[in-house]
């Protein structure tokens, strides 16, 4: 008699997000060899919403995804090819973000893990972007992470699921908010970061010395608000197109410049806790930014770190990232109950000093 050796399904993950504008659900599955299966993947963005404001307006946002997320969520079931009841975990962002965005996708993660009888699990935003490359790569702690977005910017130690360390914050601005600002100064609709880097291939990036904050100091600290200054009362003089590409160009190089500085301080401080590590992810939304890889990429090679990037389409927010997340604590057993609260101001490293405001001593 032949003995068949039964094979132990691997755990799906249905992942929701709706931390901000954009409303997200996602399928995802671990292969047998480790490797992660993106069975879909849903983005419904909210460009149109908000544009004529220059901004997310949250209220707006908010309704948006409770408009939305019922069918966001049955087309990222239907495209994955899973039938609902085989989904072993609802993994679901509960900070950190906008509150009454957060509570709609939330809340709907809690309505259908309740009805399944399955896991619900409460997923840090941040902590999706810090582990996304791993959906299309492996990915080994320790490493050092530089999470560059809309919201946040920050050099992080990941030691391990669940633990962080930072060792670098802004102090002001999100780097990706310095973009989209810089976009408004001169004309490029909302949200136009993402255009500064075709804007600036046109442009003279010697044209306009703008410039770095805390470049000297703060060791791996971050600051834009001043360079956000710096580009308001030069757009207000500018009259052509040639100088709109000159600026744009002028600010893609001291942002190249700003990063390329502090990374190689952030290596340093990464190097006194983890002596062997060297590994260097960049994620979140402004690491799409082509000419920013490329110059990490090359410090990487300098300073012998090994470069680590999601695809471009996992750098912005999506809810594969949080079912990555939500993957590796279903296989932990880290589930959390049903009145789970949003977390608005949820920190990877809870232990981190505040430093933002006027008077911030570093």
């Amino acid at each position: 008699m032949i003995k068949v050796n039964s094979v132990k399904k691997k755990p799906v993950i249905l992942g929701i997000e709706t931390s901000c504008d954009e409303t997200a659900a996602s399928i995802i599955q671990e292969n047998n060899d480790g490797s992660i299966k993106i069975l879909s993947n849903i983005v419904s963005s909210q460009f149109d919403i908000h544009k004529e404001f220059g901004g997310v307006v949250p209220e707006l946002a908010a309704r948006s995804h409770a408009e939305k997320i019922d069918l966001i969520t049955n087309k990222a079931i239907f495209e994955s090819g899973i039938n609902l009841k085989d989904i072993d975990a609802v993994a679901a962002t509960a900070g950190p973000g906008l509150i009454v965005c957060l509570s709609v996708g939330l809340n709907f993660g809690k309505a259908i893990s309740a009805s399944l009888k399955k896991p619900f699990i409460a997923v840090n935003h941040l902590e999706g972007h810090a582990l996304s490359p791993k959906l299309n790569s492996k990915l080994d702690y320790p490493y050092l992470l530089l999470l560059i977005s809309g919201g946040h910017s920050q050099f992080l130690s990941v030691e391990k699921l669940g633990k962080y360390k930072r060792l670098g914050t802004t102090i002001d601005d999100a780097l990706g908010e310095a973009f989209d600002k810089t976009a408004k100064l001169i004309g490029i609709e909302f949200p136009g970061g993402p255009k500064i880097e075709e804007y600036a291939k046109l442009g003279d990036p010697n044209k306009f010395n703008l410039p770095k904050p805390i470049i000297n100091r703060g060791g791996c600290n971050l600051s834009f608000a001043g360079l956000k200054t710096a580009v308001l009362k030069i757009s207000k003089k500018i009259k052509t197109k040639k100088e709109k590409f000159d600026l744009a160009a002028s600010f893609q190089r001291t942002i190249e410049e700003i990063l390329y500085v502090k990374t190689k301080i952030a290596f340093k401080e990464f190097k006194k806790i983890n002596k062997k590590g060297n590994k260097f992810v960049v994620a979140g939304g402004v690491a799409a930014n082509k000419k920013i890889r490329k110059v990490l990429e090359k410090l990487c090679y300098e300073e012998q770190f090994k470069s680590i990037f999601p695809p471009l389409n996992l750098c912005g927010d999506n809810a594969a990232m949080i079912a990555m997340v939500g993957l590796e604590k279903f296989k932990k057993k880290e589930f959390n109950k049903l009145n789970y609260p949003a977390n608005p101001r949820w920190a990877l490293d809870k232990n981190a000093v505040f430093l933002k405001g006027a008077g911030v001593k570093l």
